[in-house]
């Protein structure tokens, strides 16, 4: 990484620029907790904080409630899935990385656990709903924010496929696994893992892990071909869209030695480096947010270069 590519980085909001430091510039363990610690304080972090209202944001859990008012002018597609309710606001806050013991965040955590309910049929938010997909996201910030999530992962380890993934369709009568459920299902369970959970999810997470290997993270199992071309495009905030690039975020988070069947994922997130070093932002999923993080699709992004750049170091120093 060139001194240009590093200080445009750090050139940002102090969620973006303490991870760098960590992960990229290997500062100091105290300069890292200084800046992580502005994450509750100013910026992003701060504003979706205080865009909290009644225990929720917008008024809802999955989905905003239906006396929530966009705000003028609105950020973001009016005309996408909109992605200001609590489900989506707390992923966004981990993926921050705010400080779980923040005063404010703890505030913010124990109203969600009194006052959100699921839009399905009125769960505690912490008790989970019926979708794995859903149920996979809830277990991550359960788990992130020290909240009780053994009921939901409880669920989802009932609800795992025989080809070792999960899919949300499956109370349909799927028998298939997705991508995209199986993905947010995995994330949640590496956090309750490396939360503490009282469950052994090691076996689930191992054969929900060889689903994606065996498919190279985005080839079918049966002709090899491209599942969706879209998933070698990378957006941000990814929501519950799976592509290459979370998939191999997710492995880089376990810490272990990337398996040899991710060669081909990686060589597409080089493939697609920019000549200035940087990554851009594609393929945004339309909605409404909270809070403008990038320039727009097909703009150098910030949060996809730390995210490749990461991904790629772990595995050049791994392997």
């Amino acid at each position: 990484m060139n001194d240009e590519l590093r200080d445009w980085l750090l050139d940002s909001d102090p969620a973006i620029r303490w991870q760098v430091m960590r992960d990229l510039t290997d500062a100091p363990d105290e300069e890292v907790a200084a800046e992580r610690a502005r994450v509750a304080a100013t910026g992003w972090g701060r504003r979706l904080l205080d865009l909290q209202e009644d225990g929720q944001w917008a008024g809802g859990a999955c989905f905003p409630g239906p006396n929530w008012r966009a705000p003028t002018p609105a950020v973001g597609d009016p005309e996408g899935q909109p992605w200001t309710a609590s489900l989506p606001t707390l992923r966004l806050l981990r993926h921050f990385g705010i400080d779980p013991q923040h005063p404010d965040v703890r505030a913010a955590i124990a109203a969600v656990r009194e006052n959100s309910r699921w839009e399905y049929a009125g769960e505690p938010f912490f008790e989970g709903e019926v979708e794995p997909c859903i149920n996979g996201g809830a277990v991550e910030v359960g788990a992130y924010f020290g909240e009780d999530v053994d009921g939901i992962v409880e669920r989802l380890l009932g609800e795992q496929l025989d080809d070792g993934g999960w899919n949300c369709e499956a109370e349909n009568g799927s028998v298939r696994s997705s991508f995209h459920s199986t993905i947010c299902v995995l994330e949640g369970l590496l956090e309750y893992a490396r939360a503490g959970g009282r469950r052994d999810v090691t076996a689930a997470r191992h054969d929900g892990e060889d689903y994606l290997l065996t498919r190279s993270l985005f080839r079918r199992a049966s002709t090899g071909e491209v599942v969706d071309e879209d998933w070698l495009r990378f957006s941000f905030p990814v929501q519950w869209h799976y592509d290459v690039l979370r998939g191999l975020e997710y492995f880089r988070a376990t810490g272990e030695q990337p398996d040899p069947r991710l060669t081909e994922a990686i060589a597409v997130v080089r493939g697609r480096r920019q000549p200035d070093g940087a990554w851009l932002l594609e393929n945004t999923h339309p909605g409404l947010v909270h809070v403008k993080m990038e320039d727009g699709d097909g703009r150098p992004s910030r949060w996809n270069t730390l995210r490749a750049l990461r991904v790629l170091r772990w595995y050049a120093r791994t392997t």
